[in-house]
């Protein structure tokens, strides 16, 4: 029940993010492509499979990750991600992707200082069509993986932001720029 509600909130979030475009850019550069991780759910005895490489070129880099997400064995996730050097700045309110795909519902997911274990994160879903789409996601519509981290996420505490496929069986193909915070 609980996927299916965060599916329907990253289709929400996919309708109106690109309307909400009028919120200033707060100062802060993401992370190079190059510095982005791919990690399954083979770590913990999962059989998805895939990867994500670095597309394209300068301002024109993104990342495309795919594969197949199989929930056997306990499994159900894809991710790339990365690690956060420097901090968001407290006055941020969300993060600016770009975003294409083949029409499933993605996941943005944030680890925090407060997110110890693995299966600890922060998660907010969004929809990538075919074409490529803006999408702004506030902090806090970032729901915690579990009731033993707290309910809202301070931006100043991630250390890391992951784009993944998620929770249920299908093939994914997502292509995203970070392209800043709000």
């Amino acid at each position: 029940m609980r996927h299916r509600f965060i599916a329907l909130l990253g289709l929400f979030l996919g309708l109106v993010g690109p309307a909400m475009t009028q919120t200033a850019m707060v100062d802060y550069t993401p992370p190079a492509h190059d510095q982005w991780t791919y990690l399954s759910d083979q770590v913990m005895g999962g059989v998805s499979t895939g990867g994500a490489q670095i597309r394209g070129s300068g301002a024109d880099a993104y990342l495309q990750l795919q594969g197949d997400v199989s929930t056997q064995n306990r499994g159900g996730f894809i991710q790339t991600r990365v690690a956060l050097t420097d901090p968001i700045p407290a006055d941020a309110q969300g993060i600016i992707l770009q975003v294409r795909g083949n029409g499933e519902t993605y996941f943005v997911h944030l680890r925090t200082k407060g997110t110890v274990l693995p299966w600890q994160f922060y998660q907010a879903g969004f929809e990538a069509g075919a074409d490529w789409t803006e999408v702004r996601i506030p902090f806090d519509v970032f729901a915690p993986s579990s009731r033993l981290i707290r309910k809202g996420l301070r931006p100043e505490s991630m250390t890391s932001l992951g784009f993944a496929a998620y929770g249920r069986d299908h093939r994914a193909d997502l292509s995203a720029r970070w392209i800043g915070v709000y």
